[in-house]
């Protein structure tokens, strides 16, 4: 288990439970007492306040004043969020629009500077609009899930991006590119990014795409990318 949903988990537990032990939290959680220790000290780093009682039995309690949600989500997760009510909305599915927007505003003004700069960054690249009717939608396949945290290296540090590719036929090959944006034409998304081998830019569905994997040492300078109209970027305050 990665370290932040071990520590969500613990979070989690310690709410729940009030007080409680080490033990119960390394069977709740399934990691070692010195990882679950590790996991406390990191979590009291970032501000929560976690009391330890010291004796048999290492009882556990959570100040729930110091509880701190907005501040603990990634940027990646908070650029999930804002997709996923983008998409939404472009696909005229997203009731109560005013209220989704009012929530991630908040979230982002939570968010400390550095954090909402890299956040500001990533959305610089993220694009919707409606998808033409003729468009097959009918193979629609899941997402890799370790595309977002790829792209999120990919964008901000403006790498390249390495992965499997299967087309509409079915033909299969490894790609390199240069990952430009992302553009979300409900339900259908895809990454836009330049190809050096064909000298041009692509465009590739996201849930064809396998195995990311971010090159390291290899910086490029972006591209202007011309869109079709109806095509706009998302943009949050």
């Amino acid at each position: 288990m990665k370290s932040r949903i071990r520590q969500d988990a613990i979070v989690r537990t310690l709410r729940r439970a009030g007080t409680t032990t080490i033990d119960t939290l390394v069977r709740e959680v399934g990691a070692s007492r010195s990882t679950i220790l590790r996991d406390l000290s990191a979590l009291r780093d970032e501000g929560y306040v976690i009391h330890a009682e010291q004796g048999r039995g290492g009882g556990v309690y959570l100040d729930p004043g110091s509880v701190q949600t907005a501040a603990r989500l990634s940027v990646a997760e908070v650029f999930a969020l804002i997709i996923s009510v983008s998409s939404m909305r472009a696909a005229r599915t997203l009731p109560f629009s005013s209220l989704a927007d009012a929530g991630l505003a908040k979230i982002e003004k939570a968010l400390p500077p550095d954090k909402l700069r890299d956040l500001r960054r990533m959305l610089d690249c993220l694009y919707v609009g409606p998808l033409a009717p003729q468009v097959d939608t009918s193979t629609l396949g899941e997402m890799d899930p370790d595309l977002l945290p790829a792209f999120e290296r990919c964008f901000l540090d403006r790498l390249c991006l390495k992965f499997r590719y299967c087309d509409a036929k079915g033909a299969k090959s490894t790609r390199q590119v240069e990952p430009q944006a992302m553009l979300i034409l409900p339900p259908l998304w895809y990454l836009v990014a330049w190809d050096p081998m064909r000298e041009d830019f692509r465009h590739f569905r996201m849930d064809r795409i396998s195995r990311p994997e971010v090159v390291e040492g290899t910086a490029f300078r972006p591209k202007h990318v011309q869109f079709d109209d109806g095509v706009q970027p998302v943009r949050y305050a």
